[in-house]
């Protein structure tokens, strides 16, 4: 389906799915972290998945690969919603996803509690009292913590999520003491755990989490990624996920 592309917005391939993103470079767009993270969590075949903080449009597009399961998003900045909404209608998917322009700590207001077999989540990584905030408005609020804290972005995920549903998101390692923490507070147990590193022996730059509700405590710590070898080249899991048609990790 053609849509109109706004000024300084661009038409990008999304993976080899032959499925096709609106982006630009005023905005925050997806990168590797998004892709991890809509192949790491547990899709379900069917049922309802939430993506929280969708930017773009960029995980609920990747699932729709993976599942014929209802999709919904939650964006917060207006010019990024109607980029997704757009990217979902370029692609025909508006029967399967739909995208929500509001604050993900309002959202059970609309769609009730307990809705959601999985829920997938690319939060703003840094509290706004670390690190500098770009003055670029759209950029600041996709990195640091001025909409909504960890906390809240944990309690939406445990709201919406019903008994035995799964929440997955993407974090920076750093934070990891504070994601275990604020999931278990929220009655969401940590299930599967995977840290991200760019290249062997270089520390772990992004850690991939799912937790299941009301589930008993055990934790699995998955084999690390290895972004990069040697030679600069894509891991083969990546290779496989980038260029082969995997559409899921490991």
């Amino acid at each position: 389906m053609d849509v109109a592309l706004y000024s300084n917005e661009r038409m990008d391939d999304l993976l080899t799915e032959n499925l096709k993103i609106i982006q630009s470079d005023e905005v925050f767009s997806f990168s590797m972290d998004a892709v991890l993270l809509a192949r790491f969590c547990s899709v379900p075949s069917k049922g309802r998945i939430l993506d929280f903080c969708s930017g773009n449009g960029v995980i609920p597009l990747l699932m729709s690969t993976r599942t014929k399961a209802h999709i919904d998003g939650v964006e917060i900045q207006e010019r990024l919603f109607g980029m997704a909404v757009r990217s979902v209608e370029m692609n025909g998917l508006q029967d399967q996803i739909h995208i929500h322009h509001g604050d993900l700590r309002n959202y059970h207001i609309e769609a009730g509690y307990g809705m959601y077999d999985l829920i997938t989540v690319n939060p703003p990584y840094m509290q706004t009292i670390t690190g500098v905030q770009n003055e670029n408005e759209h950029y600041a609020i996709a990195r640091h913590e001025i909409h909504c804290t960890l906390d809240d972005v944990i309690a939406a995920c445990a709201r919406q999520s019903r008994t035995g549903g799964k929440v997955a998101m993407v974090h920076r390692p750093s934070r990891m003491t504070d994601l275990l923490c604020t999931l278990r507070s929220h009655r969401l147990e940590p299930k599967r755990i995977r840290y991200v590193h760019p290249r062997a022996g270089a520390e772990a730059n992004m850690v991939l989490i799912e937790a299941v509700r009301d589930a008993k405590p055990e934790v699995r710590l998955l084999p690390p990624l290895i972004v990069y070898r040697e030679d600069g080249t894509y891991c083969e899991e990546l290779m496989q996920i980038y260029y082969g048609g995997s559409k899921e990790l490991g």
